[in-house]
């Protein structure tokens, strides 16, 4: 094994999943929120509904050619903002992170942008709206850490959970590309990176 694959080898697997603790240092994270800031600004947070019409607690926006959404038409990718305005390009910091991990894997073409403030979480779910299962889904923290829970491929298996600080990296891939996870709690305050608190959690993705 070269010393660069070593180095990049996962800190922990849980339940399948890869984790790459402290992956991003503090200059790493701040320049990586300089560019969320300007996808940001190019499309404005907004806060989507479930079909059943329930608000999520996270705000959400996204790059790439695609964006995640959801309304009572259900759960797909816009090619656009809700707004109309095209979707601004992935973050280049978050894109060398997917060329250093998966190499081998095709370029990702959506990078959904999660704001989780005070009280925010994310249910149990499975990322199964994309065509290519094949392909991983690279998550990134940033901010106040988090509690995330991994499942296997059934919503009522046994679940196992990690706290995921700022510059923590992780994927979905090979047999825990459809488990389900979520994001049971954060712990507000626990990190100054983003002013008045919270969590970005990032996720890149092929969606063709």
């Amino acid at each position: 094994m070269t010393e660069e694959k070593r180095a990049h080898r996962p800190d922990l697997v849980l339940a399948g999943v890869p984790i790459w603790k402290g992956f991003l240092d503090e200059a790493a994270q701040r320049a990586l929120l300089g560019e969320v800031r300007q996808v940001v600004r190019a499309a404005p947070m907004f806060s989507p509904r479930t079909p059943g019409g329930k608000p999520l607690s996270v705000q959400m926006t996204s790059a790439g050619r695609y964006g995640w959404y959801s309304d009572r038409q259900g759960y797909r990718y816009l090619p656009h903002h809700p707004s109309g305005t095209p979707w601004p390009e992935i973050p280049p910091e978050a894109l060398d992170i997917w060329r250093t991990l998966f190499p081998a894997a095709r370029a990702p073409d959506c990078c959904l942008v999660n704001l989780y403030r005070d009280g925010a979480r994310m249910g149990l779910h499975q990322d199964r709206d994309e065509a290519d299962f094949s392909q991983p889904v690279l998550s990134i923290s940033l901010g106040d850490a988090a509690l995330f829970r991994i499942g296997g491929p059934e919503r009522r298996g046994p679940t196992r959970s990690v706290w995921l600080e700022s510059g923590d990296v992780l994927a979905l891939t090979g047999p825990s590309r459809l488990a389900f996870h979520g994001i049971d709690r954060i712990r507000f305050g626990s990190s100054r990176l983003l002013a008045g608190g919270g969590r970005l959690n990032l996720t890149l993705r092929v969606v063709d």
